[in-house]
């Protein structure tokens, strides 16, 4: 396969902190010679691990982006063995529109991998990670919330996978993050998924939802600058004591967690983030847009858990996802 354009403006083999940028050529109307430049930070000091952190994935979730600007901003060499790759905001295009996909080619970042170096934007990004950042990594970081359509619960999460020594590793880095809570989670479909290239070049992963409704808040923030820096600590790139609080761990084990939306309406949710649900509970009600008099559709939990996710905006369509149940485990 052909090189990939991206050129990085800085070295990545180097000690010391680095700032520049992922340098990807872009002809466009405004620009005839003209290129994407994406923000990046390399933080080295001698031999030991390597950790690639991402935020924006989607361009509208933002807890990513702010503490990943923190840490390029405070993490000193000196207090580090190996390399930290900090990518604030990997869908560049995306994050600077405010949009969940890229303005250019409409590429939602988490659907495009592997990627393709002679394909659109996003697909050349993503094959520059596939290729190039990926391989290098030994732990990686990438920072979700809800965006503008979805809240959830502050949660880090790892996956099930079918090598279970790889997956009890992502299991303790998730729990290293230490979030609030902590998710197990089966993905329904992980075709094209930046997190299933990355496991399937035998990555330790680590993904998170902080929150959500296309903003961030102090909260949250907080959580993942926390999360961050107890990952550097768990994998020996950061010589520090980790803080440590309580987490409540929960498990999406198949598609029974989600509440989907078969109507167009007025969403009237029935519980709160972190509710205790039973089966058959109502969830949600969806009211009629165009007239009075009519009772609304119920929607019910399909199994018992607490409500860990929900749908943001106040209006459904169909095939919206308006909740999702989680079990909680012990």
């Amino acid at each position: 396969m052909e090189p990939n354009p991206i050129s990085p403006t800085i070295p990545f083999d180097e000690d010391g902190k680095h700032h520049g940028f992922l340098n990807l050529p872009y002809s466009r109307n405004d620009s005839a010679w003209g290129a994407l430049m994406i923000p990046v930070c390399v933080i080295r000091n001698g031999a030991g691990p390597t950790a690639l952190l991402t935020g924006a994935n989607h361009g509208d979730e933002y807890e990513g982006p702010i503490a990943l600007q923190n840490l390029a901003l405070d993490l000193d060499p000196r207090d580090i063995s190996g390399r930290v790759i900090i990518v604030p905001t990997f869908n560049y295009p995306a994050f600077r529109a405010g949009w969940r996909n890229s303005p250019i080619d409409d590429g939602n970042m988490n659907r495009v991998f592997p990627g393709d170096p002679r394909g659109t934007v996003t697909e050349k990004i993503a094959d520059y990670f596939s290729r190039t950042l990926i391989p290098e990594a030994d732990l990686v970081l990438d920072v979700h919330s809800g965006g503008k359509t979805l809240e959830f619960l502050p949660f880090a999460c790892a996956h099930v996978l079918e090598d279970k020594q790889q997956q009890e590793a992502c299991v303790a880095a998730m729990r290293a993050f230490n979030a609030p809570y902590s998710m197990i989670l089966l993905e329904i479909s992980n075709v094209g998924m930046y997190d299933t290239e990355v496991e399937d070049q035998g990555k330790v992963f680590v993904s998170t939802e902080l929150g959500g409704g296309g903003t961030a808040t102090a909260r949250t923030v907080a959580i993942a600058n926390k999360g961050i820096r107890n990952l550097l600590i768990h994998c020996g790139i950061l010589d520090a004591e980790p803080v440590v609080e309580s987490t409540v761990s929960l498990d999406m084990p198949d598609g029974d967690c989600f509440v989907i939306s078969e109507h167009d309406g007025l969403l009237e949710p029935a519980v709160d983030l972190g509710d205790e649900v039973s089966e058959g509970d109502v969830v949600a009600r969806i009211w009629p847009l165009d007239r009075t008099g009519e009772r609304p559709i119920e929607y019910h939990a399909r199994r018992g858990g607490m409500l860990s996710g929900r749908h943001f905006p106040g209006l459904v369509k169909p095939g919206d996802c308006m909740g999702v149940v989680a079990e909680v485990r012990e």
